[in-house]
């Protein structure tokens, strides 16, 4: 009960809310390839220039290359699939951790996590395999706190003094900070500015949308009469995610009728081909995740702090 949450040693109620660094940092690198990220070309030329082609040839930079990258957009629209096609591209490490995750998972010891972090992608990056340390919803660690506790400036200053570490010029090692956030507006100067390079990562254009209503589509029955590109001209202002869930809302509809109608229980039967009405059916009930007001503001950003 409540009462007895509140009777709970303080330690304890710390305790249950804490992860150890292991449970949120994801060290296991998705399998994601280039051209799995479609469209984005603008930032892909950005991060070549800035990652993949320093990691191949290092003697062509005798100023350096950026090691802080930062992604943003509106959600759903490839940030993190980005980052990951690049580790993978470079054979690098891929270290992933969400921010709002170690202010309020790691208790006490952000701080010291968040050095972990950097230290282990050195490592990495010392014994000649690039490290990519990716960092979600930036914001959330370093964002323009108005009521800031101690805690809060503490950590964001370890990860502004991690930050200068791997920016040392001197250095040659392949160690790059990949920061996304949903919210740029909410990041202050000094962080800003340790991101040398500052990539939108927009809403898909029109072909875009088509390539990804064929990757989605392309293991489900649909109707020969179906007409993508009028589809993709139709889904125009939705995010990549919210494509993806159009194209399993009109699947889920046809599998519900299948079971509906009772045949579901012959193993053989499946579900009716999925028809243009369907999806337009789908597109009734739906409006964008990301409002046009939103847009604005990401491009009024963009003018703003771009810098690709």
């Amino acid at each position: 009960s409540v009462e007895m949450m509140d009777q709970q040693p303080e330690a304890e109620k710390e305790a249950a809310g804490k992860a150890s660094y292991d449970e949120l940092v994801l060290q296991e690198k998705p399998n994601i390839r280039w051209n799995q990220v479609v469209g984005l070309d603008p930032a892909k030329k950005a991060i070549k220039e800035a990652i993949v082609y320093p990691v191949e040839r290092p003697d062509l930079f005798p100023l350096g290359w950026p090691r802080g990258i930062l992604l943003f957009g509106p959600p759903g629209c490839g940030k993190t699939l980005m980052a990951a096609a690049v580790a993978t591209e470079i054979d690098g490490a891929f270290v992933s951790v969400d921010a709002a995750s170690i202010m309020s998972k790691w208790l006490g010891e952000a701080e010291r996590n968040v050095a972990k972090l950097f230290n282990q992608a050195r490592n990495t990056a010392s014994k000649g395999r690039p490290a990519i340390l990716f960092i979600d919803e930036l914001d959330s660690l370093i964002g323009m706190h108005s009521n800031e506790v101690g805690g809060e400036t503490r950590v964001r200053n370890q990860v502004l003094k991690e930050m200068d570490g791997v920016m040392d010029k001197g250095k040659k090692i392949h160690v790059y900070v990949i920061g996304a956030t949903n919210k740029p507006w909410a990041l202050d100067w000094p962080f800003i500015r340790r991101f040398q390079k500052r990539i939108m990562i927009p809403l898909p254009n029109h072909e875009a949308r088509l390539h990804m209503l064929k990757l989605y589509t392309e293991h489900l029955n649909l109707s020969t009469k179906i007409d993508l590109d009028e589809f993709a001209r139709l889904t125009a202002g939705f995010s990549g995610s919210d494509i993806r869930d159009i194209c399993q809302s009109a699947q889920l509809r046809a599998i519900g009728e299948l079971f509906e109608s009772g045949k579901a229980s012959d193993k053989r039967a499946k579900p009716r081909p999925l028809s243009m009405h369907d999806f337009k059916n789908i597109l009734a009930d739906r409006k964008p995740s990301v409002s046009p007001r939103i847009i604005s503001s990401y491009n009024e950003w963009s003018e703003a702090f771009k810098a690709l």
